[in-house]
C-alpha cells in the first residue's frame, strides 16, 4: 500500500504535469462532458469519464472513487489506492451482489458525484445504471476500467484501463 506521504507526492506529481491543482470550473467542465458523452450514447446513468478524468476528480476530492470489482480481483491484480468496495458481481463465478445497492448507499451519499470503475468499463455501466435506478444522482463509469479490452492475443492491459494511463496502483 502506497503511505500517505507517497500518495501525496503521486497527487502533487498529475497534478503538476496538468499545470496546477484544477479548479471547480475544470472540474465540473470535465463532468459536463461525461454527461454530454452519455447523452450522445442513450446511457442510463450521469456519464463516463476516462481514467484521466477519473483520478483528476477523484483526487481533487471532488468525487468518490469506487472500485466494483471482485474481492479476488482488487487483492490478485491491483487496485486504486484509497478507493471504496463494491462489488458489483461476487466470487470466481462472478454472481450478482444482492446487496449492491445496499452497500453503496452505506458508503456514498445518493448526492454525492461517484465514479464507478471495474475491469473494462462494461460492469461498472450495468451498477451504475443499477445505482441510477436506485436513486443516486450523480453516478458516473470510469470508461475502459483497471484492466483496459483484450487485445487480439486475448490479453488485457495494452489496450487503455487504468494501468495503461499510467495512473497510482497498488498490489496487495
Amino acid at each position: 500500500m502506497l503511505d500517505t506521504q507517497t500518495r501525496d507526492l503521486a497527487v502533487a506529481g498529475q497534478q503538476a504535469a496538468h499545470g496546477a491543482t484544477p479548479q471547480p470550473d475544470e472540474l465540473d467542465a470535465i463532468l459536463d462532458q461525461a454527461r454530454a458523452r452519455a447523452r450522445s450514447a442513450g446511457q442510463p446513468f450521469a456519464g463516463s469519464v476516462t481514467p484521466a478524468e477519473a483520478w483528476e476528480l477523484a483526487s481533487a476530492g471532488y468525487a468518490r472513487l469506487v472500485d466494483v470489482r471482485t474481492a479476488e480481483e482488487r487483492k490478485f491484480v491491483g487496485h486504486v489506492p484509497d478507493t471504496l468496495h463494491v462489488p458489483w458481481m461476487t466470487g470466481t463465478a462472478l454472481n450478482r451482489n444482492p446487496r449492491f445497492v445496499k452497500e453503496l448507499e452505506a458508503k456514498v451519499k445518493k448526492d454525492a458525484v461517484a465514479l464507478l470503475l471495474c475491469r473494462s468499463g462494461k460492469r461498472s455501466a450495468a451498477a451504475a445504471e443499477a445505482a441510477t435506478k436506485a436513486g443516486f444522482s450523480h453516478v458516473f463509469n470510469v470508461l475502459e476500467g483497471f484492466e483496459g479490452e483484450l487485445d487480439g492475443d486475448t490479453r488485457r492491459g495494452n489496450l487503455g484501463g487504468w494501468r495503461f494511463h499510467g495512473l497510482p496502483w497498488v498490489q496487495d
